[in-house]
């Protein structure tokens, strides 16, 4: 099922049923499709329910030539609180092998296109880390970041040590891991962690704004854009400026490369088409 037709299905359009229990999904702009994580007397927390509903919306979007950046919000009030307590409690140290987040993690994480993450209260444990999943993190003033597993006995499972060392270096994310202290928004942007800080009014706007201009950018040319940024991360400066210079390369055999070129030239806007 394609994006469209999970909009379609939803509840926004003719009163039908949505395919999902724990999101809501709607395209807010041309290319721009918002996703809300809607458990509010949960607080979001994130369900396994909630994280596989996520990975399909995300595959979905993938798929959809119409898709082409997602903005990622959990309302005005909370972002994601942390996972399911109720959930990890059942588990104990045989059963956690078997769990099926880890999948639904790798799918969300291996998500092609750009992702703008909208934060207001809450981003918590497996919150947090559902955000340093996003490419570009746009927080409210009322947002509040933390890796809180410390304080049951356990750590974070999802990426939380290792993401948020890239975005805050050692020293800080050390501070959070080990004593499970959280962070303000001014303090998250000051660290690295998030991109910019507004009002809580205004953060989904200003995510959707951002996402619309990505939205309007060559398709190719932001993925491969976003792929070479992630590789920063993940391998050495040597092979990263390899990776780079081969999409670099790549580009120029894109019909886009030649219209992007031919409308600066002529002075005209550019219309992409993502070939």
């Amino acid at each position: 099922m394609t994006t469209a037709e999970f909009t379609r299905a939803g509840r926004s359009e003719a009163g039908a049923e949505t395919p999902f229990a724990d999101i809501r999904i709607d395209m807010v702009r041309p290319g721009v499709l918002r996703l809300t994580i809607d458990r509010p007397k949960a607080r979001n927390a994130l369900r396994t329910q909630t994280l596989r509903e996520i990975a399909e919306a995300l595959d979905a979007a993938a798929r959809d030539a119409d898709v082409r950046c997602v903005v990622l919000t959990g309302g005005p009030k909370v972002f994601a609180a942390g996972a399911d307590i109720g959930e990890l409690a059942a588990h104990d140290a045989t059963s956690i092998l078997d769990d099926a987040r880890p999948g639904h993690w790798k799918a969300i994480r291996s998500f092609p296109k750009p992702i703008v993450a909208a934060i207001n209260g809450y981003c918590l444990g497996g919150g947090n880390e559902l955000a340093m999943h996003a490419d570009i993190l746009i927080a409210g003033t009322t947002a509040v970041f933390g890796q809180p597993e410390v304080n049951l006995g356990i750590i974070p499972g999802a990426g939380g040590t290792q993401r948020l060392t890239h975005a805050v270096g050692k020293s800080n994310a050390m501070l959070m891991a080990l004593t499970g202290a959280f962070i303000d928004a001014q303090t998250a942007l000051a660290q690295g962690l998030v991109s910019e800080v507004t009002q809580p009014e205004l953060t989904e706007d200003r995510a959707i704004t951002i996402a619309e201009t990505i939205a309007a950018k060559p398709p190719l040319a932001v993925r491969m854009a976003k792929e070479a940024v992630l590789k920063a991360h993940e391998v050495g400066l040597e092979q990263g400026l390899h990776a780079e210079r081969r999409a670099f390369c790549q580009l120029f055999a894109t019909e886009d490369k030649r219209e992007g070129v031919s409308a600066f030239l002529e002075k005209r806007r550019p219309a992409f088409t993502g070939r």
